[in-house]
């Protein structure tokens, strides 16, 4: 089973504590599902993300790519872990569209899900999307002959 990729225990209990943080100013009026996220980025700095949603649904964000985007915001580059907090028994992975953003700055990234049991998730990114696609998939060159 693949572990995932260390980083000191202080860094991991700040990770989760601002994740528990972030979930205070969740706006889920709808859904009753408040969630808190907080990503490593490659600099060693830590970006925290909540829902927010939205009467028109589709407008709604995760939590998780609320804090990548303010990650890539403050000019980051590179994801190393997520964390998401929900306030629940058990804990949950992030959803399809923010394993696909996580995808494009962490593919390799630790991924924590935690809840206010002692049940966890620890994974890596490509475990949860082992066949994604990427920036290099749109790098890949047509192949001879091809329209």
């Amino acid at each position: 089973m693949k572990t995932i990729p260390p980083f000191p225990a202080p860094t991991r209990r700040r990770l989760e504590k601002t994740a528990r943080a972030a979930v205070r100013a969740a706006y889920a009026p709808y859904s009753k599902f408040p969630v808190g996220s907080a990503v490593l980025a490659g600099s060693g700095k830590i970006y925290s993300g909540c829902n927010v949603e939205n009467a028109s649904y589709g407008l709604c964000n995760c939590a998780e790519r609320t804090a990548v985007f303010s990650a890539v915001a403050a000019g980051e580059r590179e994801i190393k872990a997520v964390v998401v907090y929900t306030p629940t028994p058990l804990p949950n992975a992030p959803c399809g569209a923010c394993r696909q953003v996580i995808h494009e700055f962490g593919p390799l990234a630790a991924v924590i899900g935690i809840c206010d049991s002692a049940e966890r998730i620890e994974t890596t990114h490509d475990r949860l999307q082992p066949v994604a696609f990427g920036p290099r998939n749109l790098r890949q060159r047509r192949t001879a002959g091809a329209r």
